[in-house]
């Protein structure tokens, strides 16, 4: 992609996201994801309707007329996109790949924590570290990680989402808001979720294509494996066959929300003909 069209597409990713982070999740994102806590603003006179709680008694004592204390959220917070780039996330049948969903909500995301100030920051993983973009605020550092979303070419086409966490965990010593974006499609990671998800305000987000749920029935086929290049021939025509990748892929999917429900994160899937908008906001909606 030339860099005229990379900027047309950035763009059009960011007239889309933005608008749906301004108009629908900037005030779920804010009522969802609290700050660190309240620290005091001010002292200001009684008005109707202020809690009596909080009235400061030394200083109506003083001026012989109520006084209330003012607190405001302590709102900084840091936002971290976790993002699989694996060869599985070049899936795609019907209208756009796996990926491409990936990228539209990573940004509506992003562009949500830019409207409550927030840090945001990016990580992009296969079975290794591919890309780290470490927090930032400003309306330039998202644009960044939106062209690294459609831009970014992996070095490995293959899955570790043990790796990821454990990465991390290394680099992000303060609690943050984390995204992780995959389709899930690996194992293993359970212990690395457990201790993620207690440092971490953490979610999952599931995204995957209706026709990965089963094998259609079309005879001999040759199946490629995106993620290590293989091709084998397999007889769709066998029922044995198709209902043995449908268990293996129900299993991969209860592995995925077990671990998540049991570990106290959040979790959600979104197949790529659904409405990413809907699954959000119904996620936090959930969450307030």
């Amino acid at each position: 992609m030339d860099t005229k069209a990379l900027l047309k597409k950035v763009r059009k990713i960011e007239i889309k996201t933005r608008r749906l982070s301004d108009n629908v999740f900037g005030g779920e994102y804010h009522s969802t994801f609290k700050g660190r806590g309240m620290t005091f603003s001010e002292v200001r006179q009684y008005q109707f309707g202020d809690d009596v709680r909080s009235i400061d008694w030394n200083v109506t004592a003083r001026y012989n007329e109520p006084y209330v204390k003012v607190f405001e959220e302590e709102r900084e917070l840091t936002l971290m996109l976790v993002v699989d780039v694996s060869g599985s996330e070049n899936f795609g049948t019907q209208t756009q790949f796996k990926r491409e969903i990936l990228t539209e909500i990573a940004a509506t995301l992003a562009f949500s924590a830019l409207q409550n100030n927030d840090k945001v920051g990016l990580f992009l993983f296969s079975d290794q570290v591919e890309l780290f973009i470490p927090p930032k605020k400003g309306r330039s550092h998202v644009l960044r990680i939106i062209r690294e979303l459609l831009e970014f070419k992996p070095q490995s086409l293959k899955t570790d989402i043990s790796n990821a966490l454990e990465f991390l965990l290394g680099v992000l010593k303060k609690k943050a808001i984390v995204f992780i974006l995959s389709d899930f499609m690996d194992k293993g990671y359970e212990k690395t979720l457990r201790i993620a998800s207690k440092k971490h305000d953490l979610t999952g987000i599931r995204v995957y294509d209706q026709v990965e749920k089963e094998l259609p029935n079309l005879g001999i086929v040759p199946i490629k494996d995106a993620e290590t290049g293989s091709v084998r021939w397999i007889n769709t025509h066998s029922k044995k066959i198709r209902k043995t990748y449908k268990l293996n892929y129900n299993k991969h999917v209860a592995i995925y929300e077990e671990l998540f429900q049991k570990n106290g994160a959040g979790n959600l899937s979104c197949c790529i003909e659904e409405s990413y908008v809907k699954k959000l906001l119904g996620y936090f909606k959930a969450r307030i």
